[in-house]
């Protein structure tokens, strides 16, 4: 019995080693090699070579005069510590009162796009629709001095298609739509 058990700690120590330090810093270094960019976050670098920002993650742009990413169920903002759904179920009144509030902050007249109103699955949603997208443009269009064709553009310019022509749906990477934003037409 003794052997038995002597054999099965082994074992487990050598399981644990393995599978709990050895395998994962052998696939975080092959990772930093060969994808150094996804392995990081994928993270997003200002001119002067400061982080703004992850591809991944989303973030709250509130001023009128850019894009606007989907309401965040995590915590304040988008907060990575906090990422969860909100849990709330379509009878639920704080899910109702939170859409109405949303649909009535909305400056611009015609139906709201869902993903503008409602928060993802994590809270944490960096995209959203292109007809999500290019419903902001009426407001952001006059804020900028821009035509509304040049921003449709834009957008149009910065849809992501489905991920080898048939995973996901189109989407826009807000962070990136409002980088080009700012490159192209500066807020004035």
């Amino acid at each position: 019995m003794k052997k038995h058990l002597v054999t099965s700690l082994l074992y487990t120590v050598i399981t644990a080693i393995a599978l709990g330090i050895v395998y994962p810093l052998f696939v975080t270094a092959i990772a930093h090699t060969v994808l150094r960019d996804k392995a990081d976050g994928q993270l997003v670098y200002d001119a002067h070579g400061q982080i703004i920002g992850s591809k991944l993650i989303g973030q709250a742009f509130t001023g009128p005069a850019y894009f606007h990413s989907r309401p965040s169920a995590a915590g304040t903002g988008y907060d990575a510590a906090n990422s969860s759904g909100s849990n709330l179920g379509p009878t639920s009144k704080a899910l109702v009162d939170r859409v109405h509030q949303s649909v009535a902050s909305e400056t611009t007249s015609g139906p709201v796009p869902v993903d503008l109103i409602t928060a993802s699955a994590s809270g944490l949603d960096p995209d959203i629709t292109p007809a999500a997208a290019m419903y902001q443009v009426s407001r952001i269009a006059p804020l900028r001095r821009v035509s509304e064709a040049d921003l449709q553009a834009l957008v149009q310019a910065n849809i992501q298609q489905r991920q080898f022509g048939i995973l996901g749906e189109p989407r826009v990477n807000v962070l990136a739509l409002n980088l080009a934003l700012d490159a192209a037409h500066p807020a004035k």
